[in-house]
Parts: C-alpha cells; sequence; structure tokens
C-alpha cells in the first residue's frame, strides 16, 4: 500500500472551466497556479464556479490513469477575480447575461479593477463604452443583481447538502428574498419548484433545525401524498391510505399526523368527504372542480339546444349536396342527436367519420349563424383540429386567456366566451380542473360538443373526465363503430381496432408494402440498435422521412435501455452530434445543441409554451446565456436555467404523444416495459402514426400488451355527483 500524499495548498487564476455538475457541484477546472509554468488540472467540489475567479484548494497530487496529473482537492473555494485578466475572464465567461468576451475586453480596458464597483453602484457610465446603449446597460445591471442573488443561493443549497440546479429557478420564483422564503418553510420548494421533490425539502429543513416531528413537517408531507395522488391521476385518497403513506414516507407517530390532518380539516386546507361509502381527503380545489363539473353538465343536460328552427330532414339532404359525401346511417342519427342537444359526447376509434360527422354539424350550425369555437388540449391536437375543419381551432389554454405569471384564466362565468357552440376536441385528455374552467367560461345558452375516443390513454392530470360522463349516462353519447371503406384500405387503422378488440394486429407479407410493421428483435439492446438505425437510415431511405421532423420514437417508459432517456441519447448522438465551433449547453442532465428537437416538459404561462409542445433550437447565445426554441412559427427564449422546462424529444413517451400525430412513429416494445403494457397503451401508440407505423420488439410483449385489458382505477368522486340526485327521503 502507498501512503497518501501530504495535503498540499493550491492558489490561482480559474483559467477554464471543463466541466461542472450542478447536481453534486463537482467540478474539473484549469487552473493557472503560483509556482507552475502550465495551467494544471483540478478536481474537487464547490458550490459555484466561473472562469476568471480566484482559487485556492488544499488536497493532493495524483497520478490519474486516463487523464494524467491532477490536484485532487478535499476543499475549494472560489472567490471574485481582483486582477485585469481575471476580471476579463469572468465577465467574459457568460457569467453576465450581455457581456460576452468582447465587451468583457472593453469594459476592463475602460474601467480596469473598478468594473464591478462600476455595474455595481454607478451603470450609468457603462453607457460611455462603445456598442452599449440604455437597454444592454440595464440588462447588465439587471443580470449583475440576479447573478450575485443566484450564486447566493447556489451556496445556501450547497451548504445544506443539495444540488444547485435549480437556483435560478428558485430566484425567479421568490425573488430577492428567496433564502429567507426557503429558511421559513423549506417544503415550499417541493410545492413550488418543477425538479425539486419533498426528500430534497426535507433534507434541507432537518439541516436548519426543523423538528423531525414538527406539525410543520407533518402537514408538507400529508401535502406531498396528496399531491403525488394527483400525479398519479386521482382526485382523492381515502384517509386510511393518506395516513399510511404519510406515516411511511414521514416515520413519525401516528398521533403526529393525526394532529396535522385536524388542522389542516378546521383551516379548510384540505377537506373531508364521504362518497359512496369511502372516507375521502381532497385538495380543496379538486372538490370544487368535480362539483362544479357535475352541477353545469346536469345543468345543460335538462335542457334543450338553443338555436335557430332547424329541418333536420332538409339540413341532412342539403348538407349532403353541399359536401357531396353521403353519411351513414348512425352517423345521421348523430347528426340529429347533435342538432337538438344541449351536451353532447362523440367517441370512436380512427377510420369511423368523426371528422365527417363533426364537419357536417358544424356546416349546418354556421349556416344558421351559429357562432361555434373549437378547441383542443394540445397545439398539436388543435392544428389537426383546424386542418380537418378547416375553421379556427385554439387550444383550450389559448381559449381561455390563461394569463402570464398566474396561469389564470380570464375567460369565467364573469367573462364568458362568445359562442353558441363549443366544440372540445381530444376530450379523452382533458383533467378534472380544466374541465371545470372550460365548463365555467360556456355561456348559459350555449352547447357543448365533446369529441374524443375513450378507449385511448386517460388524461395525464387528476380524474376520468371523459370517462365518467359516459358512465354516468346523463349525457347523449354517439358512439361510431363502423369503419369506412377508405379508411379499411390503411393497416394502421384496421389494427389500431383489432388491438382495441384484443386480438393480435396482421402483419404484412415479407417485402410487401403497409403502413403498419412489426420487426421481431429478442432482446433490449438489439431492439434499441433497430430502432436508431430505422430513425436514421432505413425509413429515411425508403420512404422520404425527415428522420428529425416526420419521425417520432415513442417509447411506454422513462427509464430502462428502452426508455427515453437511453434512446434520446442514442439519437442524439446518430441524429445531431457535435459540430466544431458550435456552442453547446450543459444543464440538468442533457446536451443541448443547435437543431436538436424538444419537448415542453410542464405548463410556462410567460411562454405560452405548453407541456406537450415540440420545438426544436434555432440559436444558442452564450453571451445572453440563452437558447432560442421555434415552436411552430413562434420563436421561445429560454435562459439557461430555465432549461429544466424542457427535454430532448427524439424520443417521447406515449403519453406525452397524446394529441398529436406523426407522419412516422416508432415503437419499441419489450418485456422490461412489463408493469406498463396495456391495451390501451399501444392502441394511442399506434393511432399517433399517419403514414407509417413500426413495432420493434418482442412479440411476447405486444402479446402481453394487447391481451392485458384493465380499465385504470382512479379515485374520485365526479361520477358519484354526475348521477341523478337520490329523490328525498321519506318523512
Amino acid at each position: 500500500m502507498h501512503a497518501l500524499a501530504p495535503a498540499e495548498s493550491l492558489s490561482g487564476l480559474i483559467e477554464r472551466v471543463t466541466f461542472f455538475n450542478e447536481e453534486n457541484g463537482f467540478a474539473v477546472l484549469k487552473v493557472k497556479a503560483k509556482g507552475h509554468r502550465d495551467p494544471v488540472a483540478v478536481v474537487g467540489s464547490l458550490p459555484s464556479v466561473s472562469a476568471g475567479e480566484w482559487l485556492t484548494a488544499e488536497g493532493r497530487w495524483v497520478q490519474d490513469k486516463e487523464f494524467g496529473l491532477q490536484f485532487r482537492a478535499d476543499l475549494l473555494k472560489s472567490s471574485a477575480p481582483t486582477s485585469r485578466e481575471g476580471i476579463e475572464k469572468y465577465l467574459g465567461s457568460g457569467m453576465v447575461k450581455g457581456i460576452g468576451p468582447v465587451y468583457a475586453k472593453k469594459l476592463v480596458h475602460k474601467f480596469g479593477e473598478k468594473i464591478f464597483d462600476i455595474i455595481e453602484t454607478e451603470s450609468g457610465r457603462l453607457e460611455d463604452v462603445e456598442g452599449i446603449g440604455p437597454a444592454r446597460r440595464r440588462r447588465i445591471k439587471e443580470a449583475w443583481v440576479e447573478q450575485k442573488i443566484v450564486r447566493d443561493i447556489m451556496v445556501f443549497l450547497h451548504s445544506n447538502g443539495v444540488g444547485s440546479s435549480r437556483a435560478v429557478r428558485i430566484y425567479k420564483t421568490y425573488g430577492a428574498n428567496a433564502i429567507a422564503e426557503v429558511q421559513a418553510d423549506p417544503y415550499r420548494l417541493a410545492r413550488d419548484i418543477h425538479g425539486i421533490g419533498f426528500k430534497t425539502a426535507d433534507q434541507i429543513a432537518q439541516k436548519i433545525g426543523i423538528p423531525h416531528d414538527s406539525l410543520l413537517r407533518a402537514r408538507a408531507g400529508l401535502d406531498h401524498v396528496l399531491l403525488e395522488a394527483t400525479n398519479a391521476g386521482h382526485c382523492a385518497l381515502p384517509i386510511e391510505t393518506l395516513h399510511e403513506e404519510a406515516a411511511t414516507l414521514l416515520a413519525v407517530p401516528q398521533p403526529v399526523l393525526a394532529a396535522a390532518l385536524e388542522r389542516a380539516l378546521a383551516n379548510q386546507d384540505l377537506v373531508r368527504e364521504t362518497i359512496a361509502g369511502q372516507d375521502l381527503i381532497f385538495l380543496p380545489a379538486l372538490k370544487r372542480a368535480e362539483e362544479g363539473i357535475a352541477t353545469r353538465i346536469k345543468t345543460l343536460c335538462r335542457a334543450g339546444a338553443k338555436y335557430p328552427p332547424i329541418d333536420l330532414d332538409k339540413a341532412l339532404v342539403w348538407c349532403q349536396q353541399k359536401t357531396g359525401k353521403d353519411l351513414a346511417p348512425t352517423q345521421r342519427t348523430a347528426l340529429k342527436t347533435a342538432l337538438t342537444s344541449r351536451a353532447l359526447i362523440l367517441t370512436g376509434g380512427p377510420g369511423v367519420g368523426k371528422t365527417t360527422l363533426l364537419n357536417a354539424i358544424l356546416l349546418i350550425l354556421r349556416a344558421k349563424k351559429v357562432r361555434c369555437q373549437l378547441c383542443a388540449p394540445t397545439g398539436r391536437a388543435a392544428k389537426r383540429l383546424a386542418e380537418a375543419t378547416g375553421l379556427e381551432a385554439r387550444t383550450i389554454h389559448r381559449l381561455l386567456e390563461v394569463q402570464p405569471g398566474s396561469g389564470r384564466f380570464a375567460r369565467n362565468e364573469a367573462n364568458p366566451l362568445d359562442c353558441d357552440l363549443l366544440v372540445v376536441d381530444e376530450a379523452s385528455m382533458v383533467d378534472v380542473p380544466l374541465m371545470h374552467h372550460l365548463l365555467r367560461a360556456l355561456p348559459t345558452s350555449a352547447s357543448l360538443l365533446l369529441a374524443g375516443d375513450v378507449d385511448q390513454l386517460p388524461s395525464v392530470g387528476p380524474g376520468l373526465v371523459l370517462r365518467n360522463l359516459i358512465e354516468s349516462a346523463v349525457v347523449p353519447v354517439v358512439r361510431l363503430t363502423e369503419v369506412f371503406r377508405q379508411a379499411a384500405n390503411s393497416h394502421i387503422i384496421t389494427n389500431a381496432h383489432r388491438i382495441n378488440q384484443g386480438l393480435m394486429p396482421q402483419l404484412p407479407a415479407r417485402d410487401s408494402n403497409s403502413d403498419f410493421y412489426f420487426l421481431e428483435r429478442p432482446d433490449p439492446e438489439p431492439i434499441a440498435q433497430t430502432v436508431v438505425d430505422l430513425v436514421k437510415r432505413r425509413l429515411p431511405a425508403k420512404f422520404a422521412l425527415d428522420p428529425i421532423r416526420d419521425i417520432q420514437v415513442l417509447s411506454p417508459m422513462n427509464r430502462g435501455s428502452l426508455g427515453i432517456r437511453e434512446l434520446n441519447l442514442r439519437l442524439q448522438a446518430e441524429l445531431n452530434p457535435v459540430r466544431p465551433n458550435e456552442p453547446i449547453v450543459e444543464k440538468f442532465g442533457w446536451q443541448f445543441r443547435l437543431r436538436d428537437k424538444l419537448i415542453q416538459t410542464e405548463n410556462d404561462y410567460d411562454k405560452e409554451v405548453f407541456n406537450g409542445d415540440i420545438g426544436q433550437i434555432l440559436k444558442i447565445d452564450p453571451v445572453e446565456n440563452q437558447v432560442i426554441v421555434k415552436f411552430d412559427q413562434r420563436e421561445v427564449p429560454y435562459d439557461f436555467g430555465e432549461l429544466d422546462e424542457v427535454a430532448l424529444a427524439y424520443a417521447i413517451t406515449i403519453h406525452k404523444s397524446q394529441g398529436s400525430e406523426f407522419p412516422a412513429v416508432v415503437i419499441p416494445l419489450a418485456m422490461q416495459h412489463y408493469m406498463l403494457l396495456q391495451r390501451n397503451l399501444v392502441y394511442t401508440a399506434v393511432t399517433r402514426g399517419r403514414r407509417l407505423v413500426m413495432l420493434v420488439g418482442q412479440t411476447k410483449a405486444l402479446a402481453q400488451a394487447v391481451r392485458r385489458h384493465s380499465t385504470e382505477h382512479r379515485i374520485s368522486g365526479l361520477l358519484a355527483r354526475l348521477r341523478p340526485d337520490p329523490p328525498p327521503a321519506s318523512p
């Protein structure tokens, strides 16, 4: 055994930050160290770091087999630079938005070592530098203030054993008093900051001395369990389940939990209600949303449509003459129901004529001057609806005029929509809170038409709204089942219906032309290799498809070798490798490059981009610390610290694909997905492909998915609330 070399000290100017992991603070630095002619490699951990800073380190020299001689530091500390060289490197490193290497050189030349004081107290003098006007001067000043606070937050997080990658997000949420806000209630981080969970917040709480059995901690644990339940699709939890899960999470005695729950109920922060004999605990907003939906739907269904008089038989003949399309008997019946009902659900699989019927309804009503508004849950679904009808269609959020910052909707009972008929497509995706907001904004005299495929995956958010509305038998339902002749020529459509009926898809003979294929592969690794080969080489060559724009990989899961993370890394390496001299950004576990395909993973009301929107990186600006992403025709800026809102989208989950349609989809299926292999999952994935569907994987996995048809159980009171009110009890 070799004895450890004695500890040494080292100090010098940070020439370059070779690597820095914001999650754990691990850094690899090139340092111009005192007493060394050439820059030396220093490795260790610290809260934040930038080129140009002065570094002091304590540690030992080691000879690394791969990287050579390194100074491995047990203690690292960086401080603001004082030399002109250090200041220029620091300002030019991208640490301060608005200052790149060019302006850094100009500023140091003009103001020397006093530049930090000038920015801090006399920022007006920055305009003495050529190229800096009032707008850039303000931006530099704001960025300087922000980076100082963000660095303080990073140090605070690091000192409490937490990664600093969310420091910018914390600053944007809480402002200059962020540290004080977090110290007062660390658990708010889990509620407010995307990417910070309860365990991280709890770690900070323990470090700053909040007692393990405090009511604050117990209350936060109850909230966390309920919020996790809503993320899993539930609107409430049985009180016993809430107690059990919170006790497991918190490891505190039941009396502490009981006291926390009692206080939350007394303050009406949580609500208790017995539904169908089950004692449930709700978050108040979800209980109000369920009650609001049920009340409005029952009111709607008690009245008839308030359209101008329509001769149904004449309207039908006129419609068929105008369109040149004969409606099938089921469509005619459905048309008459739609023209006489105040609320209607139109459901059915692909190729059954939902669009034809919807167009007929809209044609007749618009001829009668009925004001129709169309919407869908996602941007892609709204675009498809507009293409199918030739009318304007908006996302539900845009229709309801979501307000930047607050996320509240301007449209409500006091400011209803301007329509006589509201059409909502892809209604199976609409969760309880969003349906409540829609119905609040529906004018009291207007009609409602919900169109969607109830056999697809349910909404990502809480509830089973469309299914509950159908099961309640309160709303008239038209279910189209006949696949029309033209659609029957598509193997995608016929196989989607087979899968939905629990039958294996019919596959084409080898080498024959088709729009639906299954490639058998024995194990995850050959499946992944085939997926990449299909996307990069085979499908573009055979079908003239663009590998990034036209082909979408859909995976059942996030993790594993066939999960979206691993597939995205493989696909990015093949489809968009690093190019010389192009800027890249490494944040939140991803490397972002120009041309990368991205998906928005949460609603951002300020940017007006929403969960599931897909775009492409247009520009990376290291000076402004900004990435520009193009979504359809809009260019949206993201600060580097906001890139936790997006992820690579060469592969996305099947859940995230809901409401979208792609020219071609490639779907890996393996028994490693066992827990997720459900009929509605594969059915949803297959119906995302417009021109081509490629299944790649194990026959056993496909058979498992097709066979397993279990209706997802979600805890909700909506169905019970929708059912007719029971008659009053006899005296």
